[in-house]
């Protein structure tokens, strides 16, 4: 027979329960949502293209946060999906799922006259192909005018002071009065990020912007979008195969078979003997909102991990080790702890 005792203890305990769970559902209703403070935030974003009665999943489930007045790098392999996500973030393309936001904008509910608001006013995009950028037959002023005039802000005199301001601070007020026939590769590189910056867009996006300008004129490029981020505050995110320019930013995103796989972020640290300043580089693995986990290949193949691995939980860290036996009923790997 149960004792009073028992019974008010069991529904002490039972309340305890009830208050912990309200409490946490509570604490999950108030945390803050996914990149609630980010400029650009891509949550478990999915593309899916259909070739031929093909699917090829482009990205799948890809994680991104950009900071306001961020300078960013994203690299990888040719087909890793780097170049399906900037299509995304200019609003030239739809995600098949999850989510995307710029700067407050869903990119996957906007409508047809939002999108065009959204390409004209948020985004600047700056092609590799220099000839993609601007129009031939307009001079450099013409050509940064051109889209303070397709938005329909401010006079004729207005929009030349922003023009001639934007051709100064990119070092080619030369240029005003040339068409691109008559600029140079890095020249032409140069306006087009005028161009791109004409209607103070929020975010700049580049795709291998230095991919057919040689290793000086590339620098010069990249100065251009250093200036460009730390005079106007633009956030800036470059697509680039160039090592060179990935070592320039404090952050470099890698993506890999359609997610985000590493991040490499550089600060500079100052010896306190000598004084002299040294940038320090530290690589991160990324782990994903599903909690997924690309380890680098490097490590997986000197270990020889393949198809699935061993997990041990660790007071302070996960513990990864090969399934050494090859089947789950041959116990932990060698090297692995003893339960």
């Amino acid at each position: 027979m149960t004792s009073s005792t028992e019974t008010a203890g069991t529904a002490r305990a039972a309340e305890t329960t009830l208050a912990e769970l309200e409490r946490r559902a509570a604490a999950r209703r108030d945390r803050p949502s996914y990149g609630h403070d980010a400029l650009i935030a891509c949550d478990r974003v999915v593309r899916i293209f259909t070739t031929d009665g093909v699917e090829v999943q482009a990205l799948q489930g890809l994680d991104l946060l950009v900071t306001e007045g961020e300078l960013m790098a994203l690299v990888g392999a040719s087909g890793s999906g780097k170049s399906t996500l900037m299509n995304i973030l200019a609003g030239l393309d739809v995600p098949t799922a999850g989510s995307a936001k710029v700067a407050g904008c869903d990119l996957l509910s906007m409508g047809p006259k939002e999108r065009l608001r959204y390409r004209r006013d948020v985004v600047g995009f700056v092609w590799q192909q220099t000839a993609r950028n601007l129009l031939p037959y307009l001079s450099a002023i013409q050509n940064i005018t051109l889209p303070m005039q397709l938005r329909g802000g401010g006079n004729k005199r207005e929009r030349a002071a922003r023009a001639e301001s934007l051709l100064a601070m990119l070092d080619i007020a030369d240029c005003r009065d040339r068409r691109p026939q008559q600029l140079s590769g890095g020249q032409q590189q140069r306006v087009a990020i005028a161009v791109a910056l004409a209607n103070n867009p929020s975010v700049l996006l580049a795709d291998e912007p230095t991919g057919e300008l040689d290793s000086a004129t590339g620098e010069q490029v990249f100065a251009a979008f250093r200036r460009a981020n730390e005079e106007l505050g633009t956030s800036i995110v470059i697509v680039t195969h160039d090592q060179a320019v990935a070592n320039e930013v404090r952050r470099t995103v890698a993506i890999r078979d359609g997610r985000t796989s590493s991040e490499v972020l550089r600060r500079t640290e100052v010896d306190a003997a000598t004084g002299q300043e040294s940038q320090v580089a530290r690589e991160y693995a990324m782990l994903d909102r599903a909690g997924r986990l690309q380890l680098p290949a490097d490590y997986t193949q000197a270990l020889g991990m393949e198809h699935r691995v061993l997990l041990e939980l660790e007071p302070d860290h996960i513990g990864v080790w090969p399934d050494a036996h090859g089947a789950p009923e041959d116990g932990p790997a060698e090297g692995a702890p003893e339960k």
